[in-house]
């Protein structure tokens, strides 16, 4: 079942007479989708104001769509949205809505914050089939923040998003990375002493077949200062050295998890500490790739392997994105679980969007 209006989207909902499984481009396949196929086609950019840095656009807009027009303005989304398509071995169009409903963030947010965070507004259908409106388009009239960032992360259990509205930022017109030759496993160190730099870093992660990445972005001589400072900042933490030309292509791969694409494998996600990063790696083995200074960990190892017993004791979360794990998501404490439960029962209180997806 596809709809292509709010209005289609609500009646689908009210009328359902069971689970349903809601999708936007199909690229983010992670967790059980349980349910009759829900696809949300609500597309195309309803308000762009460049000069406001404000853009609002239906949920099912494709990604790549809103990503040219708004480079075409010189601007783009702050939180730097990854492509999982390819590394989780499907193929379709990421979607805005699919991108927010599962809070995708990419290497900026150690400098701009989460996808979440640039979220100024939301548009959805609750469990009931009502229509919900909160935030708002322009940032001088935002309202109602907590909601507007509970529906981010919540992978379509809340609600069906049909519109959003994110706060952007200008295009930066120039970039360098400061690339250091070092293991995962010592890369935490140095990741931490350059976000710990007053050079604004944009960008802090290790890289398979390159090592240890720092990013700077802005004007061409500030780029160029920053990253000589950094370039003497990293030195005593292995060899060093500064790309220009190659530095997007760098963060391409590091965002989108280019050197996993094609191998086979589980596929783990760990939010954790930075701090831990270091031990983290070494109980893991397997092929990593670092991103927000060690804050994120991905993993690729042999399939059935139990990622939480391997890695345990840590603090944050670890998710299975690709592989037959019995359990996808990091079990919550009860605490947090009986809130979890008290939220779903409002807002979906006949239990049918995306039931199991979260497990």
């Amino acid at each position: 079942m596809r709809v292509e209006s709010e209005a289609q989207l609500a009646e689908a909902v009210r009328d359902a007479g069971g689970a349903l499984a809601v999708r936007g481009g199909g690229t983010r396949p992670v967790g059980r989708c349980l349910g009759e196929p829900l696809e949300v086609g609500i597309s195309g950019i309803t308000l762009y104001e460049p000069g406001a840095l404000t853009l609002v656009v239906g949920a099912g807009t494709p990604l790549a769509e809103v990503e040219a027009a708004i480079a075409a303005e010189g601007q783009r989304l702050p939180f730097e949205p990854a492509n999982w398509g390819p590394v989780l071995g499907v193929r379709g169009q990421s979607t805005v809505g699919g991108v927010v409903a599962a809070n995708v963030s990419g290497p900026r947010r150690v400098q701009a914050g989460a996808c979440r965070d640039s979220l100024i507004g939301t548009r959805f259908v609750d469990g009931r089939g009502q229509i919900v409106k909160n935030g708002g388009r322009v940032m001088k009239n935002v309202t109602g923040y907590d909601l507007v960032k509970l529906m981010a992360g919540s992978w379509g259990t809340l609600g069906v998003m049909s519109e959003v509205a994110f706060k952007l930022l200008p295009a930066a017109p120039s970039q360098a990375t400061v690339v250091i030759d070092l293991p995962a496993g010592a890369a935490q160190v140095a990741l931490a002493a350059a976000l710990g730099s007053p050079f604004d870093v944009s960008g802090a992660g290790w890289l398979p077949g390159t090592g240890a990445v720092v990013r700077v972005e802005g004007l061409a001589e500030s780029v160029a200062y920053r990253a000589e400072q950094l370039r003497r900042l990293m030195e005593p933490f292995g060899p060093v050295r500064v790309e220009e030309e190659g530095s997007a292509a760098i963060w391409q791969s590091l965002r989108d998890l280019e050197p996993f694409i094609g191998k086979d494998g589980d596929l783990w996600r760990l939010s954790v500490k930075p701090s831990e990063a270091s031990d983290l790696v070494a109980r893991l083995g397997g092929e990593v790739l670092l991103d927000w200074g060690g804050g994120l960990i991905w993993a690729l190892l042999p399939e059935g392997s139990d990622v939480r017993a391997l890695a345990s004791p840590y603090t944050g979360h670890a998710t299975c994105m690709r592989g037959a794990a019995g359990v996808t998501f990091e079990p919550e404490p009860a605490p947090i679980a009986t809130l979890t439960t008290a939220l779903r029962a409002q807002f979906d209180p006949k239990g049918i969007l995306n039931p199991g997806r979260m497990s």
